[in-house]
């Protein structure tokens, strides 16, 4: 029961840290008076905002660190890494430094690869702890990625709403205190159990439970919007409200599970006339129902291949195959991956699709001021955000759809 409950609490300190570190999204609430500090072209900026998106070009290092490195200095790594990116260019736009255009570039590039970073503990913690509802799990998560944006321009117009500058600090500061946030259920992560049929439709139900709350989430940073600080402070702490309130639900199930089982149960008769299964054939529906669970899907196909040439004995190499996937443990070979057409529909698809919302996103700021409405750039940043966590959000209906 207390492994079942930290596993949630994993979950959502990792919905936490996915909110919290899509710090590329607020580029747009800055970039006019980065262009102006730096007395850079259009062009020049641009190449800033595709430093911070071409920094992900380099998030295969953080699986190479975890091949030598425990998850939480990953996770920690990637903090220091953002603090410094944003941190050194909050200096520059403060003028406390003075830095050239080739130096505020690698800090880009840095920020933008710690997001990645941040990305890969995410995954890991969503696949270890959620073997039979990776999909659910994973889908739920990222899509508060681009509900960044939205908490971090709440934040900003909380403390100073005249402040554009106050968004790099932000950035800086806000992911490093995460990481510190989510360290205590990283740390205690429970042991990986094989789930009953019944415990992985419980999970699921969560699953249905935080998905509407995550819509709940959406609606509100989507409505709700001032340029009031006092405003600002009490929608920002109502957000933040949403944000813990997940702990809950998994307790109100489990305290209902504890329920049924102590108090519930001591209240039956087993002496009671009203017994309709006779105990022996109680007893022989229960074995077969276990037996029944113990049973693979009848997708999954294992077909292993025993060499017993050799004078070494044996060895087994064992194949499962899932909806017609090779699923080879939990890794898959570069070589493998390379071979396979999915994964390059998914690359044309993120390639052609992805970054089509990354160069709007990284000239809304541009767009908004050319077309007048500067002053509504925060408004535009957060419309923004909240439809792209609902695209996220939408990813995960063919997951339910099939479970």
């Amino acid at each position: 029961m207390a492994g079942q409950s930290r596993k949630w609490m994993i979950l959502v300190a990792t919905i936490w840290i996915q909110t919290f570190t899509g710090t590329n999204f607020d580029f747009s609430a800055y970039s006019s008076e980065l262009k102006a500090v730096l007395g850079v072209s259009q062009v020049q900026l641009n190449y800033l905002a595709t430093a911070s998106d071409l920094g992900k070009m380099f998030g295969w290092s953080s699986g190479l660190a975890l091949m030598y490195l425990p998850l939480w200095a990953v996770m920690f790594t990637a903090a220091l890494m953002g603090f410094i990116g944003y941190g050194v260019q909050w200096l520059v736009m403060q003028k406390v430094i003075v830095l050239p255009y080739f130096a505020v570039f690698l800090l880009c590039l840095l920020a933008g690869c710690s997001i990645c970073w941040f990305n890969t503990v995410c995954f890991i913690l969503c696949i270890k702890n959620f073997p039979s509802n990776q999909p659910l799990a994973l889908s739920l998560t990222v899509s508060f990625n681009g509900l960044s944006a939205a908490f971090y321009n709440l934040a900003a117009k909380s403390l100073n709403p005249s402040s554009t500058t106050l968004y790099l600090l932000l950035n800086a500061l806000i992911p490093l205190l995460t990481s510190v946030g989510a360290l205590f259920p990283i740390l205690l992560q429970p042991s990986v159990d094989v789930l009953s049929s019944d415990a992985v439709k419980r999970d699921q139900f969560i699953f249905i439970a935080l998905n509407l709350w995550a819509v709940v989430t959406g609606f509100y940073l989507f409505f709700l919007h001032s340029l009031n600080a006092a405003t600002a402070r009490f929608l920002f702490a109502g957000a933040m409200f949403l944000l813990v309130l997940p702990f809950g639900i998994p307790c109100v199930i489990y305290a209902r599970d504890w329920f049924h089982r102590t108090i519930y149960s001591s209240f039956q008769l087993p002496s009671s006339g009203f017994i309709l299964v006779d105990a022996d054939d109680h007893e022989f529906h229960k074995e077969l129902l276990s037996q029944e669970n113990n049973v693979d899907d009848s997708t999954v196909r294992i077909v292993s291949r025993q060499n017993t040439g050799t004078s070494e004995g044996c060895s087994c190499e064992t194949v499962m195959k899932k909806d017609c996937l090779t699923v080879l443990g939990e890794d898959h070979k570069a070589p493998i991956l390379l071979r396979r057409v999915d994964f390059w529909l998914y690359y044309l698809a993120y390639l052609c699709g992805g970054t089509i919302g990354l160069v709007y996103s990284n000239n809304l700021g541009q767009i908004a001021q050319s077309l007048g409405y500067y002053s509504m750039t925060s408004r535009l940043i957060t419309t923004y955000s909240s439809f792209s966590f609902f695209g996220r959000l939408l990813s995960a209906a063919p997951d339910f759809i099939r479970t």
